[in-house]
């Protein structure tokens, strides 16, 4: 039986001070028992001394410190895992919200996972189809990578959240495919739209739901992505089975976090987010990746909304330094109406040349990307030429390339939320759009190639 302690010495706010404990460890987990029998669960974040500094995961009204006590369960936060997990919603702590039945776990895991040895670590190096062009045609995503997307409020990145989560799949094999959805700090509204697009199309029998709303408690919210990366271990490491995982939004995250470290009166960072944000994101996004030995694999997909779009803010910041690249959404294709608005110039997957080519999409694909990027390019310049100075300024071979710009944009970026191209399809468009282009101005393109699809 779990010692109990007496010895509440002040709540401030999320915070409870407990005075003369005995071996209590950082992160256990314990649970406050009111004088009417009412329990309220705390973890443990610092201990001094004789001292435990604890969090409380709810409000911490009615919390008499003479009678109320304290004892602490030894554990820290674990998440019960099974296979029925699949097709079933899930609190930020892991309680089930759907109305279905409770999990009965195969095994308990700690949330916080164990670091991946950097040298079991497989390199990714398979493709997987999302069914959006943008991002298999130019900014690929590989098996066990983590390419998170960039976004800005107003910015539509839940419905792309949702249709790469309907769509992705691991192309040419019956692998078993599982996607885990983790939103945190969301509002009813977006936690009802993911719940009802997954339902629709029926892609629910393969995803775990960890939905953490906007009027939860912070501190629920910090355990969000750890219980959804706890879920996506077991499936994929255990189960076998492909993963992909997507957290949005991680600037409410990362908002959490802040909130918690003030309470504790930490010396603050850049704007005020802790100066170890950098380390508890790697810590999150380091559990994605293959390992060797084991068929499974974690992909991750973080999104995260940029304050007043600015990509050198420290959650963008910090999250382009452990990532692979990222997606970014821009403010003014999403103006000219282009769904899904991905900026494909700024976007980078650092991974995209390991998993294409030929036997993974088709020999095609690493050209025709390089000449798109770049016919991309100087379109867009062109464009910006001819509105400082006119269309009669600019060549013959500009106004191609001008063309090449708005037709790209309205046909292969601008593909709906609805629609499901396949690599083949995607390329397809892609030499559609090169057929606009001379034959002498595809440079990037060997004759070889040309020759078959020109």
């Amino acid at each position: 039986m779990a010692k109990e302690y007496r010895t509440i010495k002040e709540v401030a706010g999320p915070l409870m001070l407990v005075e003369q404990v005995e071996n209590v460890s950082y992160n256990e987990l314990g649970e406050i028992e009111l004088a009417n029998g009412e329990t309220r669960r705390c973890k443990v974040l610092e201990i001094n001394g004789t001292s435990a500094l604890v969090q409380l995961f709810e409000a911490s009204t009615g919390i008499n410190l003479s009678n109320s006590k304290v004892r602490f369960l030894g554990r820290a936060m674990e998440l019960g895992v099974s296979e029925d997990m699949l097709g079933r919603v899930f609190d930020g702590l892991g309680r089930t919200i759907d109305g279905g039945p409770e999990i009965l776990p195969e095994k308990r895991m700690d949330i916080n996972g164990l670091p991946m040895n950097p040298a079991a670590r497989a390199y990714p190096s398979e493709f997987i189809q999302t069914g959006v062009s943008a991002i298999d045609g130019l900014n690929t995503l590989v098996r066990g990578q983590k390419l998170p997307i960039f976004s800005a409020s107003g910015l539509p990145h839940a419905q792309l959240a949702a249709q790469i989560a309907r769509q992705a799949k691991v192309r040419g094999t019956d692998e078993q495919f599982a996607v885990v959805f983790a939103a945190m700090g969301i509002t009813f509204e977006e936690a009802n739209f993911f719940q009802e697009s997954f339902r629709e199309t029926g892609a629910i029998d393969r995803t775990v739901l960890f939905i953490n709303l906007a009027n939860d408690p912070a501190v629920e919210r910090i355990s969000t992505p750890r219980m959804a990366l706890t879920a996506a271990e077991y499936l994929a490491f255990e189960k076998d089975m492909h993963v992909l995982v997507i957290l949005t939004d991680i600037t409410n995250y990362a908002d959490a976090l802040r909130e918690v470290s003030a309470a504790r009166k930490e010396v603050p960072g850049r704007r005020g987010y802790p100066g170890y944000m950098y380390t508890d994101l790697a810590t999150m996004y380091e559990r994605a990746g293959r390992q060797r030995g084991k068929t499974g694999s974690i992909t991750m997909i973080p999104i995260l909304t940029m304050p007043e779009d600015d990509k050198t803010h420290p959650i963008p910041d910090l999250t382009g330094y452990i990532t692979e690249g990222q997606v970014i959404l821009s403010r003014e294709l999403y103006r000219k109406g282009v769904q899904p608005p991905i900026d494909v110039l700024p976007s980078l997957s650092r991974l995209k040349d390991k998993g294409i080519g030929e036997g993974k999409t088709r020999e095609d694909h690493a050209a025709t990307m390089n000449q798109l990027f770049a016919a991309y390019a100087r379109g867009k310049e062109a464009k910006e030429l001819m509105v400082i100075l006119g269309e009669a300024a600019l060549t013959e071979t500009d106004l191609i390339y001008a063309k090449f710009a708005d037709e790209f944009e309205t046909k292969y970026v601008n593909q709906g939320y609805k629609t499901d191209r396949s690599i083949e399809e995607t390329l397809g468009i892609g030499w559609e759009l090169l057929r606009i282009m001379p034959r002498s101005e595809l440079k990037r393109i060997s004759d070889k190639l040309l020759d078959k699809y020109y």
